[in-house]
């Protein structure tokens, strides 16, 4: 059995982004990354005491996880906690694709344990969760979690990981103003009532909440995620602008507003950081108090903006 609880901290950074290979347009995000930057990144986040940093094989094919793990070796170890997954859609033909996978991961990230470990996607859970169990024994694994799942396939890899004294740990799932699915569905709940942290992810909807971009000034062109976004721009401008009021009452920015609801709602956001000044508002986040009302007003403008942001990779809740 694990001994330890998982230390679940108010906010983790995530590294999606930087699987990207740095050129403007290039990738999901189309941000221009330099290893310089990145260290500024890693250096203001340890400061601040941040120290939960979330990546996977899949981001980048292993560049995020490689960048990730050299940035990192300036500190100890006991200093961050590593989150990173194993993809069934990248499984490789061995007799043990989840252990093969994990071992990838290790030497790319340049440590000999992860804390957290998920699983990405419900590809088939009878098949992939029993895998996890011999990296909990063997200490590789600390923690595990599941991502993507829906409440019954979260429910029967509790099952599965019970039976052997273990158990889910962590739910990380797409959890926005925009997309609710897991609060509808009742995972957020479920979460709750077993004390099970929930970790959003895709809180800023990829930079479309941050207020930043608009149909004047759209996201990176060539991207994966200006594809996705950019036709929404305007309808989303009546809740970037709310977000914006909100925080310019409290010394925020729009982005630090959406991150703060996040929070509101009981979940662990976890945060893209590819700039030093995204710590900044990390850090205004902590300290933003949102009241019922405008939690409520910020979610009704969501409804409003009647637009869908499910990832091609989801499926319904």
């Amino acid at each position: 059995m694990t001994i330890d609880n998982l230390k679940t901290p108010r906010v983790a950074l995530g590294t999606w982004a930087w699987g990207d290979s740095g050129e403007a347009g290039d990738g999901y995000f189309g941000s221009r990354l330099t290893q310089a930057s990145l260290e500024e990144v890693a250096e203001k986040a340890h400061a601040a005491g941040f120290t939960l940093w979330d990546t996977a094989m899949v981001y980048g094919m292993g560049r995020s996880e490689t960048t990730l793990g050299k940035i990192l070796e300036r500190y100890a170890r006991s200093d961050y906690q590593l989150s990173t997954k194993f993809t069934p859609q990248a499984a490789g033909t061995s007799d043990d694709p989840v252990a093969d996978m994990l071992e990838q991961s290790l030497a790319r990230l340049g440590t000999d344990y992860i804390d957290l470990y998920w699983i990405h996607n419900p590809a088939d859970v009878a098949r992939w969760t029993p895998h996890l169990i011999p990296l909990l024994k063997s200490g590789k694994v600390k923690h595990v979690g599941v991502s993507n799942h829906n409440l019954s396939e979260i429910e029967l890899a509790n099952r599965i990981l019970g039976e052997a004294g273990f158990r889910v740990e962590a739910i990380q799932n797409h959890y926005s103003l925009l997309y609710r699915s897991s609060e509808q569905a009742g995972i957020l709940d479920y979460c709750r009532n077993r004390g099970i942290p929930f970790f959003a992810y895709m809180v800023l909807e990829q930079g479309a909440l941050t207020g930043k971009y608009s149909p004047e000034n759209l996201l990176p062109k060539g991207s994966r995620r200006a594809e996705a976004y950019n036709c929404m721009l305007p309808q989303l401008k009546a809740l970037t602008d709310k977000l914006a009021s909100i925080g310019e009452k409290q010394g925020a920015a729009a982005p630090d507003v959406a991150t703060a609801w996040v929070i509101a709602k009981g979940t662990t956001p976890i945060i893209g950081v590819t700039k030093p000044h995204h710590v900044d508002g990390l850090i205004r986040a902590g300290s933003i108090t949102l009241t019922d009302a405008d939690i409520a007003e910020l979610e009704a403008l969501a409804d409003a903006t009647d637009v869908s942001t499910r990832g091609w990779w989801e499926k319904e809740m």
